[in-house]
């Protein structure tokens, strides 16, 4: 199987918020474990989606649902590392896209991680994909999309 490469253009990063990795997330190699990076992804998109003021589920049933997650890594991480987690998104279609990360130490400027998370919006309630809001779409103007 051919590795994955992932490479993000610069200019979509938006966001960036700092994670310190837990004794807790370390595995029985002493580094950084895969189940903990998937955690501290979910965490920075969180925090990126409500610096955005977008709501992951609003009342009416709509939410923004993950459809897939890649990850490379370059390097391990270790506990008590801080960790810087870059923020942006990316290729917009009708009902979503992908927000992706660049996970780096900034203590040593090592690179740790990059990573690519699709969304949709999904209608809870009428179990459905819908359409991405208008608001969504305006607040990242300098996105590209795709048909």
């Amino acid at each position: 199987m051919a590795r994955l490469t992932l490479d993000f253009p610069e200019d979509q990063y938006c966001y960036s918020t700092h994670l310190t990795v837990r004794v807790t997330d370390i595995n029985a190699a002493n580094h950084l474990a895969n189940d903990s990076m998937i955690s501290m992804i979910s965490e920075a998109r969180a925090r990126f989606l409500f610096e955005f003021g977008i709501a992951e589920t609003e009342a009416n049933g709509t939410g923004i649902i993950v459809t897939d997650l890649a990850t490379t890594y370059k390097a391990e991480a270790h506990a008590r590392d801080q960790l810087l987690f870059e923020v942006g998104v990316m290729d917009f279609n009708k009902y979503g896209g992908d927000i992706i990360f660049r996970i780096s130490r900034p203590a040593d400027g090592t690179q740790v991680a990059m990573a690519k998370s699709g969304f949709v919006f999904f209608n809870y309630q009428q179990s459905k994909v819908v359409p991405m809001p208008e608001a969504l779409r305006s607040s990242f103007p300098q996105v590209n999309w795709l048909d």
